[in-house]
């Protein structure tokens, strides 16, 4: 009986075993930009809910009373429009710093960086050096290595913790929050989302970390679809550095490539690829290995700039740097900065020219129209009045459209700062006036203290068939 050989089966796997990465500290100009975005970054976030501005916070959310505080800006859900183009600019400015400059934004301001560089230098404050923190990995468990963890993710915690405080800071009044936890007054969803947000913190800077970035975030995915041969990026210039080798006194006659092979990229890399090989997905754009290959060159007498922010044409063509600026200029990046300006011109223009004060007409649809005394025509609204400003504001109502038309209830309106208001508005015309069936009308709001505002809002008027 012939047996027949069991085929081999193929295993794919979708998902590499993660490798542990021991970034070493870089030091340089880039890194001390990095370090700049991570200062600039915090102090802002850290910072903005604790600034006031008439006397209230400065920059707030206030979801329970649907609005948005910031600085001297109060936004309700009716201007979700502002939301939308906000989100329209910041996807055009990502568009526009990816084409100029690659994965800028991933490498010195996403937050998944800067809160992965805060818990780096924890990480090296307490365990030590690259070196020292990969020997006490290797270590067997004692109770030295268990504390020196734990005060670790102590730490680790702790800045979580209050990250998740900040962000929920934005949503409830932070002076109310920092009283609550106090006294252990928090509401259950304030716990939540302080616990929630704060174990995010610490699981993507502390654990995940690279992981994030290569399997997480979809930029990483799609980024190449925003390059060209013009866009800058930390390239290694095989040209010069090949070929590779050991730096020794007996091969100083040979010919080779300034990289002497020292792998100190690799090691400074927070996502462990080999900026060697080439472009990589992975890659977030930190250029601390550009730090990290100057100082090697800086200490062989070599020139800076084995690996460099440069292009892929620069690379092929040796072009200079004053030829590789000119080309920034090129027709897309003119094309986005066009319509970027267009857009934020028009958004802050409309910003700060909108009326503070916002209308809504609802017609009373228990009674399409009745008749009062001496045979007038009533018609009843509903007037919704919203005074976005910060300050009383009073108004006078008046209605017009047809002949005769006036207002039966009281004509004028005081609305508190940043108050909304429905007001019930009778409206009458006398006998004859208008034409059976709906008429137009309009109603329109005035400032009667010193401002110029006046408000418009249309409305339809019923007169019954005989």
């Amino acid at each position: 009986m012939n047996q027949q050989s069991t085929p081999e089966v193929a295993v794919i796997k979708m998902y590499a075993a993660r490798e542990e990465i021991y970034p070493r500290e870089a030091k340089g100009r880039y890194a001390t930009l990095r370090w700049v975005c991570v200062w600039l970054t915090q102090l802002v976030f850290y910072g903005l809910p604790w600034m006031t501005w008439n006397d209230r916070q400065a920059v707030l959310f206030d979801l329970a009373a649907r609005k948005f505080y910031i600085f001297g800006i109060v936004l309700w859900p009716q201007d979700f429009i502002y939301l939308a183009v906000l989100l329209i600019i910041c996807a055009y400015l990502l568009f526009l710093a990816t084409a100029v400059a690659g994965r800028v934004w991933c490498g010195f301001a996403c937050p998944q960086t800067v809160y992965t560089e805060i818990f780096m230098w924890i990480e090296r404050q307490i365990e030590g050096s690259r070196s020292a923190r990969m020997r006490l990995d290797r270590q067997p468990a004692s109770v030295a290595k268990f504390a020196r963890k734990a005060v670790k993710h102590a730490a680790w915690g702790a800045v979580a913790l209050w990250t998740g405080f900040t962000f929920v800071g934005y949503f409830t009044p932070i002076h109310v929050l920092q009283r609550e936890v106090l006294t252990f007054g928090l509401g259950p969803w304030e716990t939540f989302w302080i616990v929630f947000y704060g174990f995010a913190t610490y699981g993507n800077a502390g654990w995940l970390r690279e992981q994030v970035c290569k399997y997480m975030c979809p930029y990483a995915r799609f980024q190449s679809s925003m390059f060209d041969s013009d866009t800058l990026i930390v390239s290694y210039d095989a040209g010069r550095g090949e070929p590779r080798g050991a730096l020794r006194k007996k091969d100083m006659a040979q010919a080779k490539g300034d990289c002497i092979d020292c792998t100190m990229c690799v090691q400074v890399c927070p996502t462990g690829i080999d900026i060697r090989n080439g472009l990589q997905y992975e890659c977030i754009g930190c250029a601390a290995c550009v730090d990290a290959c100057n100082s090697v060159m800086r200490k062989t007498g070599q020139p800076e700039g084995l690996i460099r922010y440069t292009t892929e044409n620069a690379l092929k063509e040796k072009l200079s740097e004053s030829a590789v600026r000119k080309r920034t200029l090129r027709p897309r990046i003119l094309i986005y900065t066009g319509i970027l300006s267009v857009i934020v011109a028009v958004f802050f223009g409309s910003l700060l020219t909108r009326t503070p004060l916002k209308v809504d007409v609802i017609r009373d649809r228990g009674a399409m129209a009745r008749e009062v005394d001496n045979g007038l025509i009533e018609n009843v609204y509903r007037l919704q009045i919203m005074n976005t400003d910060e300050a009383t504001r009073r108004y006078r109502i008046s209605v017009s459209g047809i002949d005769g038309i006036r207002l039966a209830t009281p004509d004028e309106v005081v609305l508190g700062p940043t108050a909304s208001r429905g007001l019930p508005v009778k409206v009458r015309i006398e006998p004859g006036n208008g034409t059976p069936g709906s008429n137009k009308i309009e109603f329109t709001l005035t400032s009667t203290d010193g401002r110029d505002v006046v408000v418009k809002e249309k409305a339809v008027f019923y007169v019954p068939k005989n």
